[in-house]
């Protein structure tokens, strides 16, 4: 895995950490981590961060990265998303706030810790294989069914973590999310 996108992306979940703010890495670091490298240009954060975490984050991270106050209150109020930009770097953190709903609860009670060498040890939470396969196949349907890209960061952690994934929890979850078509299609293709 590249330096610099997880070295921001650390910085950025070491201070939810700090301000006690449940927390995973999703997206194309997590299926980075579980299968196929690739390029990325940002990261994508889902948190449960309220809004007397605001100042606080801004604080620890404005030195660094380019916040806008407002944009974070407004994802905060709306359950939606804001993204902050490493300076030094031009490295994008997109930092989800969504609804609550059963899947997302689930995936944060699942997350796995993940601890990677940089000047010291720095450990993060990150989605598991399984919860990265569901998200990015609910991503690619919402997408309209056309990003190559979520396609084949699906298909690369169903290759590289054969045999170690929870078919069970796939499928039930699938089900829910209403993506089961789309998983037995991916596994099909996997196999």
């Amino acid at each position: 895995m590249q330096n610099e996108p997880i070295e921001v992306t650390l910085k950025v979940t070491g201070i939810l950490e700090k301000l006690g703010v449940p927390y995973l890495i999703g997206g194309s670091l997590a299926s980075t981590l579980y299968g196929m490298v690739r390029t990325t240009q940002d990261s994508g954060i889902i948190t449960e961060m309220r809004p007397e975490h605001i100042r606080p984050f801004i604080t620890a991270l404005e030195s660094e990265f380019y916040i806008d106050d407002e944009m974070i209150a407004e994802s905060i109020q709306r359950n939606s998303s804001f993204n902050i930009i490493h300076r030094e770097s031009m490295f994008k953190v997109d930092v989800f706030i969504p609804r609550p709903r059963p899947f997302q609860q689930s995936q944060l009670a699942r997350v796995q810790r993940q601890t990677f060498q940089l000047e010291t040890a720095i450990s993060a939470n990150f989605a598991s294989a399984e919860d990265t396969i569901l998200s990015k196949l609910e991503w690619y349907r919402l997408g309209g069914e056309v990003s190559e890209r979520q396609w084949r960061d699906i298909l690369g952690v169903l290759k590289t973590r054969a045999g170690e994934l929870d078919l069970e929890y796939l499928h039930q979850w699938a089900k829910e999310l209403k993506v089961s078509d789309l998983l037995e299609r991916v596994l099909k293709e996997s196999a």
